[in-house]
């Protein structure tokens, strides 16, 4: 049984690998994820070789995703994030609530009520899946759509950002690297990732790690990076592990449902962005920074993006993070609320 395991993925990483570095020759954004997930989607959708993610390998990359997160905090950028808190709720509830287009979409289709709310909130894969699981939804189609939501972001809104609006200003602060304080913690972020499991928490590898970096990270005036290739390898290791979600069968089964899932996303990052240039326009935060966060992708996924474009990253964290709490707590509620009315 070992070996039967390991057939199956031991290929995931070379053909993610391959993927990141044609991506990488190109110039394309966020090369080695978006690259190792379309390697990985191309080979399950145009051979029979159907390999499977890597075993942990999603949770190590989120893992040092969350460190570099945390890295990118310290007391000046929390005081202006701190300042700003009132816009990032705004930003956040913004985003919660353009969800409905989606939700309006499939019951205008034909979708029933759970399956069309729970597919079109902005909260995570499983997260979604836990709770339309509880409520009644198709939990085949909450799980297609919600990916191939993240799928549409990643690869759409980096690339959108490169060749459209350039890169950020250049980054002016040195960081170094420091083995002995990495090291630490990365596993201190690995045992508040098995805590925050068994607390039930969403996302614990990513929150984990990125909630104890950036509270040391501005406690003990840290300012490290990442040594170069580790946020690279993060990349891969997320990257292949959304890829093996998509085969032909996917893309086959409900073709309208996914037509509907991308108009609705679709819908969704035009709110995004053009309430970022109306609160950019009040503030003067960065628009393109405010644009990504209030995007409906991942934490991980924007925040990289934010990083490799040299944007705000807290700023983008903070503003996805507060999103996703407004889905978590809110989106069952306000769901078993409309369906008792409706009753």
């Amino acid at each position: 049984m070992p070996d039967s395991t390991w057939r199956t993925w031991w290929p995931t990483p070379l053909i993610g690998l391959l993927g990141g570095f044609l991506a990488s020759l190109v110039g394309w954004p966020l090369p080695w994820m978006v690259g190792s997930l379309l390697a990985i989607i191309l080979v399950r959708c145009l051979t029979p070789w159907q390999v499977q993610p890597i075993p942990g390998g999603r949770k190590v990359g989120q893992l040092i995703i969350g460190v570099g997160i945390g890295l990118h905090f310290n007391t000046e950028i929390i005081e202006q994030v701190m300042a700003h808190f009132g816009l990032i709720f705004f930003g956040a509830l913004i985003t919660g609530l353009s969800s409905l287009i989606g939700v309006w979409l499939m019951l205008r289709t034909g979708e029933d009520r759970p399956t069309a709310f729970f597919s079109s909130m902005p909260g995570g894969s499983q997260e979604m899946v836990n709770l339309g699981s509880r409520n009644g939804a198709m939990l085949s189609n909450v799980a297609a759509a919600q990916s191939l939501r993240v799928l549409a972001v990643v690869l759409c809104i980096p690339a959108i950002f490169k060749y459209l609006l350039g890169d950020g200003a250049a980054v002016m602060h040195a960081v170094s690297v420091d083995w002995r304080w990495l090291v630490g913690l990365s596993l201190g972020g690995a045992v508040v990732a098995v805590l925050w499991q068994r607390l039930r928490q969403p996302n614990p590898w990513l929150f984990g790690p990125l909630l104890l970096t950036s509270v040391l990270s501005i406690g003990c005036d840290l300012n490290l990076g990442l040594p170069n290739g580790a946020s690279q390898l993060g990349q891969l290791l997320i990257g292949s592990g959304l890829g093996c979600h998509f085969n032909r069968a996917f893309f086959r089964r409900a073709p309208s449902f996914l037509a509907r899932t991308l108009l609705g996303t679709s819908l969704m990052m035009l709110v995004a962005a053009l309430a970022a240039l109306g609160l950019g326009a009040l503030t003067h935060l960065d628009v393109r920074s405010l644009t990504l966060g209030m995007m409906p992708g991942g934490i991980a996924e924007m925040s990289l993006t934010a990083e490799v474009l040299q944007l705000s990253v807290p700023l983008v964290t903070a503003m996805q993070v507060m999103r996703l709490l407004f889905v978590l707590f809110l989106a069952e509620p306000l769901y078993r609320l409309w369906a008792r009315k409706a009753a």
